[in-house]
């Protein structure tokens, strides 16, 4: 099974855009779960202009099914995750003024950042995802550093979906071969939506998790929020 993890980041960028708690990031996180996601996602920027730190804070105790957290493993990150104590950690490699992630983690040049982290992560009883882009190479270095996960950049395959699909999915379908047959999880985000996410479950089998956020959140400005849930569900059936 393929667990759905909804991305809120949207909903506070939406609460932020006019001040107060309109809408709540918490209540929306609850909901999301009632009508059928497996879990929650938040990515904290350091400059909060979504989902803030405190949010992230709040979210401990209430999200019941899967919470994850990404962001850069710098000191505010990892107290962040002390705090928190997400299921799972998922690492990017975002500068501090990125919009959006846009690139994954180069895990053979950054082998002794991440291994420190994830040591460390990994000790308060954490699972760890890394962000990286569909390349053997970097799936193999993400096993060296004793990831649990990877989380497979799927931008480029939503990219190149609407020009060749079977083009688009080979990349991602040779990384996670390698990273089955060396024991890591399998994730995948970015881009994902109603359009190209069966065609990459289809291909994938062995997907953990999807986290989705923008396309989703658009989605439910038309279909309703708990439909859209059930919508993008049905596409990892």
């Amino acid at each position: 099974m393929t667990r759905l993890s909804v991305n809120i980041n949207k909903i506070a960028t939406l609460r932020n855009a006019r001040g107060g708690n309109n809408p709540n990031v918490v209540q929306v996180a609850i909901d999301c779960e009632r009508f059928g996601a497996e879990g929650i996602t938040v990515h904290p920027r350091p400059d909060e202009r979504h989902i803030r730190f405190s949010d992230a804070i709040k979210l401990k105790g209430v999200v019941k099914t899967e919470f994850n957290i990404e962001g850069y493993p710098d000191a505010r990150y990892l107290q962040l995750i002390r705090e928190a104590r997400p299921h799972q950690a998922t690492l990017v490699p975002d500068k501090p003024d990125a919009i959006t992630s846009n690139a994954g983690w180069d895990t053979l040049k950054q082998k002794s950042l991440l291994a420190e982290v994830i040591s460390e992560i990994k000790s308060m009883g954490i699972r760890v995802s890394i962000f990286i882009d569909p390349s053997p190479h970097m799936v193999e270095g993400a096993a060296a550093v004793s990831a649990d996960r990877i989380e497979l950049y799927t931008e480029p395959y939503a990219r190149e979906f609407l020009l060749n699909k079977d083009i688009a999915i080979k990349p991602y379908v040779e990384s996670a071969k390698v990273a089955s047959e060396l024991g890591l999880g399998i994730n995948a985000g970015h881009d994902l939506d109603l359009h190209n996410l069966k065609f990459l479950k289809q291909h994938i089998a062995a997907l953990d998790e999807v986290s989705i956020g923008h396309a989703l959140i658009c989605d439910a400005l038309y279909f309703g929020l708990e439909n859209t849930i059930q919508l993008y569900r049905k596409q990892l059936a």
